[in-house]
C-alpha cells in the first residue's frame, strides 16, 4: 500500500511537471519574437508601445502677482475758480423778524390797534421795514435808511430848519405810533407823511449827495451803515413802487416806529409815553389818530431826506 501510494504521488507529480513544462515552452515560444526585436534595437531605446504617453495638462491661469507698472502722473491741472456773478451768487436768506418786531405785531393783532388799516412796523435797531395788510398778513419787508443820529425824539423846530442848519445830532427818526398821510413834498414826489411837523416821511431813496452812497447802503447786508438820512425813512424804489404803493394805495396806513432808546411799552401806552416825553397829540402825522384831510398837507413843505 505504501509502495502504491508513492507510485501514485510520483505519477501525479510527473504529470503536473509535464504540463508545467509544456506551458513554459508555449510561453517562451510566444515571447521569442518580442525578445528578438528587443535584441535588434539599440540598447536603451524603447519600443513605441513602451513610451509613456500622457497629455500635459494646460497650466492654470495663475494670478499675476507682479506689481502693476507705475504710471507717471503729469502735473496736476489747476482748479478753475469761478468768481460769483449776479447769476451764480447765492440768494440772500430771508431776514428773520426780531423779537421786538414780533412783540409789536402780536400786540397789534390782539388789540386790533391798526383799526382795519394796513400797517407798517419799522425796526429802527435793524433798519428794516415790515408790511402787513389790514388782517395782519405779511406782505413784504425791506431794508430802509433812517436818521443819522440814534434817538427816539425829534429835536424841537427841526422841521422848519434848512438842511444846512440841521446838526448831526438832530438828524433822528422819531419813535412812536403814527397814522401816515399820503401827500407830496416840495419836489412833487408822492410820499407818506409820518410826522408832518418834523418833516419826516416815507419816500423813495434819492441820490441827493452821491458821496453818501445811499443806494449802496441799502444793498449792503449790514444794517450798521443804514443811518444816513435827516430823519426820513428811505425805501428802495422797486419796493416802494412794487409793494408799498399797491398795498396802501390811497389809504392811511398805521406806522409803528419801534423805539431804540426806550421800552416798547412807550409805543402803545400814551400815559407811559407822556411821562417819557411830553408830546402834543393833536399835531399832524403823530400818533393816536389825528383827524385831518389830505388837502391840509401843504405841497410846499420842507423837503427832508
Amino acid at each position: 500500500m505504501l509502495h502504491t501510494s508513492r507510485a501514485l504521488r510520483t505519477s501525479m507529480c510527473v504529470a503536473i511537471a509535464r504540463r508545467m513544462s509544456a506551458g513554459v515552452c508555449i510561453a517562451a515560444a510566444a515571447a521569442a519574437p518580442v525578445w528578438a526585436t528587443r535584441a535588434a534595437l539599440p540598447p536603451g531605446e524603447l519600443m513605441p508601445d513602451d513610451v509613456p504617453t500622457f497629455s500635459k495638462p494646460a497650466p492654470a491661469a495663475a494670478a499675476d502677482d507682479r506689481p502693476a507698472p507705475a504710471t507717471v502722473a503729469g502735473p496736476a491741472e489747476p482748479k478753475r475758480v469761478t468768481r460769483p456773478t449776479r447769476k451764480t451768487r447765492p440768494a440772500q436768506a430771508e431776514p428773520m423778524m426780531s423779537d421786538l418786531v414780533f412783540a409789536a405785531l402780536i400786540h397789534v393783532l390782539l388789540t386790533r390797534d391798526n383799526r382795519s388799516a394796513p400797517f407798517v412796523i419799522i425796526d429802527k435797531r435793524n433798519a428794516h421795514m415790515w408790511l402787513f395788510d389790514a388782517r395782519g398778513g405779511s406782505r413784504g419787508n425791506s431794508p430802509v435808511l433812517l436818521g443819522l443820529a440814534r434817538g427816539d425824539d425829534t429835536a424841537p423846530g427841526v422841521g422848519d430848519k434848512p438842511l444846512a442848519h440841521i446838526r448831526d445830532d438832530e438828524r433822528t427818526t422819531p419813535a412812536g405810533r403814527f397814522v401816515a398821510e399820503p401827500g407830496r413834498n416840495a419836489r412833487g414826489d408822492d410820499v407818506f407823511w409820518v410826522d408832518y411837523d418834523a418833516a419826516v416821511s416815507i419816500h423813495r431813496v434819492h441820490a441827493v449827495n452821491r458821496g453818501e452812497r445811499r443806494t449802496q447802503r441799502l444793498a449792503s447786508r449790514s444794517a450798521a451803515d443804514n443811518r444816513i438820512s435827516y430823519g426820513c425813512i428811505n425805501v428802495p424804489i422797486a419796493f416802494y413802487d412794487g409793494t408799498l404803493l399797491p398795498l396802501v394805495g390811497g389809504q392811511r396806513p398805521v406806522v409803528y416806529l419801534l423805539p431804540e432808546t426806550r421800552p416798547l411799552d412807550t409805543l402803545f401806552n400814551p400815559a407811559t409815553k407822556a411821562v417819557a416825553q411830553q408830546v402834543p397829540s393833536s399835531r399832524k402825522g403823530t400818533s393816536w389818530w389825528p383827524r385831518f384831510s389830505t388837502a391840509s398837507v401843504s405841497s410846499s413843505r420842507l423837503i427832508m431826506w
